[in-house]
C-alpha cells in the first residue's frame, strides 16, 4: 500500500504550498499541465520542473530540484518510472516535506529511500483527483 488516506490528507493540506512538479512543461496536452492547474486552483504554488525551463501558469520554470532558489514542500512526479527514483533522491537532497509518484510512477525501492529518509510519500496516485475530496 503506497498511498493510504492519512498520508494523502497530511501531504495535500499540512506539508506545505510549493509544489515542484517534474515534468511540467507548457505541452496543454500533458497530464503535468492539467494537474498542475488543479493544484493552483487549490491554492498550492506550482514549480515547473523541466529542461525546458519553460514558464508554465504563471511560474519560473527550473532546469532541475537543485536549481530552485526557495524551498519546496512536495515534489510531483511525471517522469517514468525508471527516472523516477533519482529525482526521489533529489527531493530528499534538497529538503522537500514530500514526493508524490503521478498514477503509473512506480519505484518501490525509491519508495523505500524515501519513506527511511523521513519523508511521506505517496505512489501511483494523483492529487488532482484527491485535492477536490478532501476541500
Amino acid at each position: 500500500m503506497y498511498a493510504d488516506q492519512e498520508t494523502i490528507r497530511r501531504i495535500l493540506t499540512q506539508s506545505g504550498d510549493t509544489w515542484a512538479v517534474v515534468g511540467l512543461s507548457s505541452n496543454q496536452g500533458r497530464a503535468a499541465y492539467r494537474v498542475a492547474e488543479v493544484l493552483q486552483r487549490f491554492g498550492k504554488r506550482v514549480v515547473p520542473v523541466h529542461p525546458k525551463a519553460e514558464t508554465v501558469h504563471g511560474e519560473q520554470g527550473y532546469p532541475s530540484l537543485d536549481a530552485i532558489p526557495f524551498d519546496v514542500d512536495v515534489v510531483d512526479v511525471f517522469v517514468n518510472s525508471d527516472l523516477a527514483g533519482k529525482v526521489a533522491d533529489e527531493a530528499v537532497a534538497i529538503g522537500a516535506k514530500a514526493v508524490w509518484f503521478q498514477l503509473g510512477v512506480i519505484d518501490e525501492q525509491a519508495y523505500e529511500r524515501t519513506r527511511a529518509a523521513g519523508l511521506d510519500m505517496v505512489m501511483d496516485r494523483c492529487p488532482a483527483i484527491e485535492i477536490p475530496q478532501l476541500a
